[in-house]
């Protein structure tokens, strides 16, 4: 089966082409953060608009890219949520047109299980059961997979996530939208015990995450600090190993609860290299294994949805004609293959 993905949840029109026997086949993303950057950050209704922009010709490139045309194409899969509304109705209404016109099946995927299947487009791809940490600038989730829609939601972020705390701290720092890969880059000039933040909610039980307070401990010591380049790394740094340590030791407790082996990371923070270090450390220490999607495959991207879209349009699941999207939507209502 060759299946069309189109991704449209937020500030990233992505697509690509997956086929059951030759994998990916063609993968076109265009990303909206110049049209953002004067705003700092995402303004859902140039989103949206920027998608119908782009949508149409990316799909053509698609198929151009991958040798095929419509009539090669066995199903559609688009983001059918969670994220802005107007950016998801942009993607499910191309999506669904192109299936009806087409006269081929079309599934609504949800964004997150795309992230956490990404790690499956790699040559050595992890094995059902694992965990998962799905860390992003809008999700910050631990969730025990014993298969394809057989989720089980250990804890998530109950105000910031991760990279939502990357973002804003950047900001308050004056870096350019988006922030948070430039505090990356910029930590790695820093010393990461040159400032004690906080670890939030590492001094209880549970796997619940909460990142505001670290950022608004960040934004004290930003405004006390002077423009010395060296005084900026140093917080850069410093802010940086916290959300890591407190990822890291979030995972370490979530292994050993569940008494699984494998961590899949996915989503964008986990193109951080800080923190795929110090993971490497944790599961090696437990004999265990780490997967992420390649570097390109952490940010959203068309490849992650038709694949996931695959997986259940292989399995016999479709949606009828109704055009639906979910900007909420708990990844344990998915149905299992």
């Amino acid at each position: 089966m060759r299946v069309l993905g189109i991704e449209t949840s937020c500030d990233e029109t992505g697509i690509a082409i997956y086929d059951s026997e030759l994998g990916l086949l063609s993968h076109q993303l265009y990303s909206q953060v110049k049209l953002h950057a004067d705003y700092g950050g995402v303004v859902p209704e140039l989103a949206s608009r920027d998608h119908v922009r782009k949508t149409l010709p990316l799909i053509r490139a698609a198929l151009k890219e991958a040798s095929s045309s419509a009539a090669d194409i066995d199903g559609v899969a688009y983001t059918a949520g969670p994220g802005l509304a107007g950016a998801l109705l942009v993607g499910a209404a191309i999506g669904r047109s192109l299936a009806l016109a087409w006269q081929k099946p079309a599934i609504g995927v949800h964004h997150m299980e795309g992230h956490l299947l990404a790690p499956m487009l790699e040559a050595n791809p992890p094995a059902f059961p694992f965990l998962a940490l799905l860390v992003s600038g809008g999700h910050t989730q631990l969730v025990a997979v014993a298969g394809i829609g057989q989720y089980q939601l250990l804890g998530e972020s109950i105000d910031d996530a991760a990279g939502e705390a990357f973002d804003k701290t950047a900001k308050l720092m004056g870096l350019d939208y988006p922030g948070g890969p430039l505090l990356a880059k910029m930590a790695t000039a820093g010393n990461p015990t040159a400032h004690r933040f906080p670890r939030p909610m590492l001094d209880r039980p549970g796997l619940d995450f909460s990142f505001s307070g670290l950022k608004t401990a960040a934004a004290n010591v930003i405004a006390k600090a002077g423009t010395d380049d060296q005084a900026r790394a140093d917080i850069a740094a410093s802010f940086q190993q916290a959300v890591v340590d407190t990822l890291v030791a979030k995972c370490e407790r979530a292994l050993q609860q569940t008494g699984l082996n494998r961590l899949v990371v996915a989503g964008g923070v986990s193109a951080n290299t800080s923190l795929r270090q110090q993971l490497a450390v944790l599961l090696q220490q437990r004999g265990g294994q780490v997967f992420y999607p390649r570097k390109e495959f952490c940010t959203d991207n068309g490849a992650m949805i038709a694949f996931a879209g695959h997986q259940r349009l292989v399995a016999g699941q479709q949606q009828d004609l109704a055009i639906a999207v979910q900007p909420r939507w708990p990844m344990e209502q998915l149905s299992p293959i």
